[in-house]
Parts: C-alpha cells; sequence; structure tokens
C-alpha cells in the first residue's frame, strides 16, 4: 500500500499531482532544483484546492489538511522512506535519465518509480535503474485535479505486483486507469498530438487561419477546446518532443512535426506559459498570431 509518495518537478503536473494525493490523505514530498518553482507550486496548490472549496466540492478543513501533508525540499535524500517517487520533470528522455540515475541510491529496497512521462519508453527509462520490475508509467492528464483519466504502461519487466498496487493508488485518487502498451505516445497522445500536427499544417499551408481552424473543430467536431488552444495549453515546446517521439520511434512520416511548429518552438513562442503562441496571451483576450 502507497501512503509516502515523492514528486520530483514541480511545474504544473508535478503540483498537480501533489494536490490529488495530498487530498487523498497521502503524505507528500515535493523536490525540485530550484526553489522558487517549489514556492510556485506551494501557492498553485494552495489556490486550487481553495477554489474547489469555494466550488462546494471540498470543505475548508480539507484545504488545511492536504496543505498539511505537503512538504518540499530540493534533496532526494528525503524520499529514503517515500512508498513511491513519481518522476514529473520536462520531456526529455536525458533529462529523465540523469534525474532517475540520481535518485535511486536514495530509496529503500522495496520503493516503486513511477514516470509521469506522455511518450517516452518506459522500457528505456526503467533500465537506467536499479529496479526495472518496480519502475511503470503513470501519465497523468493536465490539468491533474480535474482529468479523470491515467494512463497506466508496464515497461517489458515491470512487475504485475508494482502494476497492481500503482493501479490502485490512481483508483485511491478517484481517477479512472486506461491501460496502454509500451508503443510511443501510448494511447492518448498517439492519437491526439497528430490532429494537433494536423491541425499546424493546415494553418501552414493556409487551409485556414488559427481562429478558423479552432472554431471548426470546436463546433464542427464539438471539441471543448480547438486544436491549436489545446497545443498552446499543452505547451508547444512539448508537442514538439511528443511528435519526435512518434516520428523516430514509428519511422512513419504521417508523424513528421510540421515545420511550423518547429519554428514556433525555435523562436520561443511555446504557448500560454510563454505568453505567446499560436495566440498572443499579453491582452485581456488572447489574439491569434496568424
Amino acid at each position: 500500500m502507497v501512503q509516502r509518495v515523492g514528486i520530483i518537478g514541480a511545474g504544473q503536473m508535478g503540483a498537480g499531482i501533489a494536490h490529488v494525493c495530498a487530498l487523498a490523505g497521502l503524505d507528500v514530498h515535493l523536490c525540485d532544483v530550484q526553489e522558487a518553482a517549489l514556492s510556485n507550486a506551494v501557492s498553485s496548490i494552495e489556490r486550487n484546492l481553495a477554489r474547489q472549496a469555494g466550488r462546494g466540492k471540498i470543505a475548508d478543513a480539507d484545504v488545511k489538511a492536504a496543505m498539511a501533508r505537503i512538504s518540499t525540499g530540493q534533496d532526494h535524500a528525503a524520499f529514503a522512506d517515500s512508498d513511491l517517487v513519481i518522476e514529473a520533470a520536462t520531456e526529455n528522455e536525458a533529462v529523465k535519465r540523469e534525474i532517475l540515475k540520481a535518485l535511486v541510491p536514495h530509496l529503500s529496497a522495496t520503493a516503486l518509480i513511477a514516470t509521469n512521462t506522455s511518450s517516452i519508453s518506459i522500457t528505456r527509462l526503467a533500465a537506467v535503474t536499479d529496479r526495472p520490475g518496480k519502475f511503470i508509467g503513470m501519465h497523468f492528464m493536465n490539468p491533474v485535479p480535474i482529468m479523470q483519466l491515467v494512463e497506466l504502461i508496464r515497461g517489458i519487466a515491470t512487475d504485475q505486483d508494482t502494476f497492481l498496487v500503482v493501479k490502485a493508488l490512481a483508483e485511491k485518487l478517484g481517477k479512472t486507469v486506461s491501460v496502454a502498451e509500451d508503443f510511443p505516445a501510448f494511447i492518448v497522445n498517439r492519437i491526439l498530438l497528430p490532429m494537433i500536427n494536423e491541425a499546424v499544417y493546415t494553418l501552414y499551408e493556409g487551409v485556414g487561419g488559427v481562429e478558423s481552424i479552432d472554431t471548426a473543430m470546436r463546433l464542427g467536431a464539438n471539441h471543448p477546446m480547438g486544436p491549436l488552444q489545446l497545443a498552446d495549453f499543452i505547451g508547444l515546446d512539448t508537442c514538439l518532443s511528443v511528435m519526435h517521439v512518434l516520428y523516430e520511434g514509428l519511422a512513419d512520416s504521417k508523424y513528421r512535426p510540421c515545420p511550423l511548429l518547429v519554428k514556433y518552438v525555435e523562436a520561443g513562442w511555446l504557448g500560454r506559459k510563454a505568453g505567446r503562441g499560436f495566440y498572443d496571451y499579453s491582452g485581456d483576450e488572447p489574439v491569434p498570431t496568424r
């Protein structure tokens, strides 16, 4: 049974995972190399919990109790008593591998490791640790407190006990589990990111402007958010990383990243987090950039 959870990476995903774990009664230690990221994450978690309380979804007492269960730090040594550590760093395989190598000396022999990667091979990441059998993919959707799904992905060496313990944890967090095989980008992003990439090609080829494409998919396909708006929300760098994983992993030209997506990332136009992507977010209302 998992009671003490460690989380590496205090960005949007790491903070969201800490939020749902603490709310479910688990003790959480959130770790990041940047102190500012940790303080921002704690503020964000408290703000989002208060918003839930304001809507009557949780009690005010639940906010205080959840916040009291969260500790933060910059040292992996604090994971010594963790039952499970979830790696939620940036979607970059080299970065994740270095984090995992540095993590394992600090863990107990029984501790499990999960990665929140949205596309990278679980088998490859597990192989850099000392416990491939205790390693699994646990892909949360963004924003974590709102989205109901968790993709669980076994590497080739993942033990059945590891899978069952992490599945039970996901269900304790109130999530629905979708089990995916260890293929590039798994299920959600294998389907979603090529659609976003095709929307960028549609823009690149002049078939429609940003607003026309997003309106067409919102009203014509009943999507809650247009694909270019969604790309900005995800982060264009993350979208490009996933497309690279698909293109390199499956060697199929249909997964070739659109040159316009590459250009936006090279320009630093990464979407909402950068203030500019397919939309400009500097004003009161987002304005299309093309």
